[in-house]
């Protein structure tokens, strides 16, 4: 009996390969050179533009633009790269409604934004597919330096000082570069193997040497590093998940999201992958919605998202809220879960509704149930790997502006470490910054 044909809920092939086809292709397809410039041309290329403020890569965004309006979009990337190696991706991932766009003037006075993030996109696509790297790699300085994580930040500080001439080896857990990039998001916002092309396209600086299937407190020891190396830096990510602290939750069929999208990024054939009739994720974040989503459009009969305050709340930005609701996922407000209930493998859920007072929050007491033959865990993740002799607080390593750690000779970026929001912008922006305080204590 194939899988599409079994009487578990849980099966594989409900949707034909076309629809699935059409379900995970680009969410937002690269613009047209004439389309472009159409974008290109409302902007106001503002003086102390605030889109330029609002990114946290502080890409001059009104030069780029104005490259793109006079036909060179060669340019633009270049002055996207110079700020955000990864600035590929990020034009695709990034939550530019709430960050860039938000502010914009034309969002401001009339309500439609420029489309930034699909300019960025179509200046950096143009100068990727020319093959041509646009940095030039220094003299080299003698100086190694270890990066651990090939997500975003390790990516963007391990370039940055391959440029400036140092020579990197950038460690990796998982058999290919990319962390987050690779296998953390939805499909249908990174299609036909981007996350590989930009790493292959980042390495072309030359200087760094990638050794995958590595990681703290396997293979490497900072102790170990820090002897051999001029320099250390963590870019560990947050690999653990946290638990509901529902009773229950051991039962078959309760996942993290973080695996299901992993497992869904690296699958050649999404036809194959077994989906639930009644999908429950738990959370509220970007991880929640594309669990969701992607559960969706796997070919779930029913999705219900619940979390555990209200809607202003969620991590999530309004988008991809109205994304996941306009894809027929239901969304459940101030729940949060108490029992998963099963002879084995879940088959329901049960949940109890809570109300705000500030930040406390609390039980009503009044209980509902939720039909579940799966349900996927997206309530954050948590340190895993930070060594002990690294101060951690809050549940990240404790960094200073340039991301320097409690022990000298080692910074941290990204996820693992204090500052700013969890977003593939910010990790670059915090690799980039760690790269050049590096290259100054080294070279000092």
């Amino acid at each position: 009996m194939s899988n599409s044909q079994m009487t578990s809920g849980i099966v594989s092939g409900r949707v034909p390969q076309a629809t699935l086809d059409e379900n995970f292709s680009d969410l937002h397809p690269g613009l047209a050179a004439h389309e472009a410039a159409v974008a290109a041309d409302r902007c106001y290329f503002c003086y102390d533009a605030p889109c330029q403020t609002a990114c946290p890569t502080t890409i001059d965004i009104p030069l780029f633009i104005r490259q793109i309006a006079t036909g060179t979009p060669e340019a633009a990337a270049r002055t996207i790269f110079n700020q955000n190696i990864l600035g590929g991706m990020c034009a695709r991932v990034c939550p530019t409604e709430t960050l860039c766009e938000e502010v914009c003037v034309r969002e401001v006075a009339e309500g439609k934004p420029v489309e930034i993030g699909r300019l960025q996109r179509y200046a950096t696509d143009r100068l990727m597919e020319t093959g041509a790297h646009p940095f030039a790699r220094a003299a080299t300085t003698g100086k190694r330096v270890a990066v651990v994580g090939a997500g975003p930040a390790g990516l963007s500080c391990a370039h940055r000082l391959a440029m400036l001439g140092h020579d990197v080896v950038l460690f990796e857990r998982e058999a290919k570069a990319g962390g987050l990039n690779e296998f953390g998001i939805a499909a249908y916002k990174s299609t036909g193997g981007f996350s590989g092309r930009e790493v292959d396209w980042l390495l072309e600086i030359g200087g760094i040497t990638v050794e995958t299937g590595k990681s703290l407190g396997g293979d490497l020891s900072l102790d170990a590093l820090g002897s051999e190396y001029d320099a250390v830096f963590l870019a560990i990510g947050m690999g653990g998940v946290n638990a509901l602290r529902a009773a229950g939750e051991d039962k078959d069929n309760v996942v993290d999201a973080v695996s299901f999208i992993k497992e869904l990024r690296q699958s050649d054939d999404l036809s194959a992958l077994p989906i639930g009739r009644e999908v429950v994720v738990i959370g509220g974040g970007m991880t929640a919605v594309d669990a969701a989503v992607q559960s969706k459009l796997l070919g779930a009969q029913n999705v219900t998202m619940v979390y555990r305050r209200g809607k202003g709340r969620m991590a999530a930005s309004e988008f991809e809220i109205e994304l996941a609701t306009a894809k027929g996922v239901r969304i459940i407000y101030n729940a949060q879960p108490v029992a998963v209930h099963g002879n084995g493998a879940v088959a329901e859920i049960e949940f109890e509704y809570t109300v705000e007072d500030g930040n406390t929050l609390s039980g009503t007491g009044e209980m509902f149930r939720l039909p579940a033959d799966q349900v996927f865990k997206a309530i954050g993740q948590r340190l895993m790997d930070a060594p002990e002799s690294v101060a951690v607080a809050g549940g990240k390593i404790t960094v200073s502006e340039t991301g320097r750690t409690s022990v000298a000779g080692v910074w941290a970026g990204g996820d693992c470490a204090s500052g700013g929001d969890d977003l593939t912008v910010t990790a670059v922006a915090e690799g980039r910054d760690a790269a050049m305080d590096i290259h100054a204590a080294l070279t000092a």
